[in-house]
């Protein structure tokens, strides 16, 4: 299984982009290397309405998706994990998907209905709210963790 996180808009702050990168760079090392890919913002959103932006967006995902591709959507009302047991689900996705795991972090406004309609599973990292930079890093480093329980490395601690 190849596994793609799907962004709207490039992370912007370099100490995340930094941080981001060295975990993308462990992952090569994994049975399961992760890619990022990358929609560009929209321009000139000042006279869009908040459900404008999001159907705009939601065509530049679904536009980005490929057949058979096994879509996740990281959203706040998605099913929570612990770590370990996201690793679980990581490792029955490896096993059970064929083709391409995407998971999508959308804009501000989140996923407009035509994305949600796409959707296998949502996920939700925090009952908190969490910036759309913050939780790129935060994704990415829980990936890390769940492929390190899962070879029994020593980065994750019970």
């Amino acid at each position: 299984m190849k596994l793609t996180l799907l962004v709207v808009g490039r992370t912007t702050q370099k100490e995340y982009v930094t941080l981001i990168d060295d975990y993308v760079k462990r992952l090569k090392h994994t049975q399961l290397p992760l890619e990022i890919k990358v929609i560009p913002e929209l321009k000139n959103t000042k006279n869009l309405s908040h459900s404008q932006q999001k159907e705009k967006e939601g065509a530049l995902i679904l536009k980005a998706l490929q057949p058979g591709d096994h879509v996740v959507l990281l959203d706040e009302h998605g099913k929570t994990f612990r770590s370990i047991e996201f690793s679980n689900y990581l490792e029955k996705k490896m096993n059970s998907i064929p083709k391409q795991m995407v998971c999508i972090i959308g804009g501000p406004y989140g996923f407009s209905p035509e994305v949600y309609q796409a959707a296998h599973d949502k996920i939700s990292l925090s009952k908190m709210t969490l910036s759309h930079q913050m939780i790129r890093l935060f994704f990415v480093e829980q990936i890390y963790r769940a492929m390190s329980i899962l070879q029994g490395g020593p980065y994750h601690h019970e």
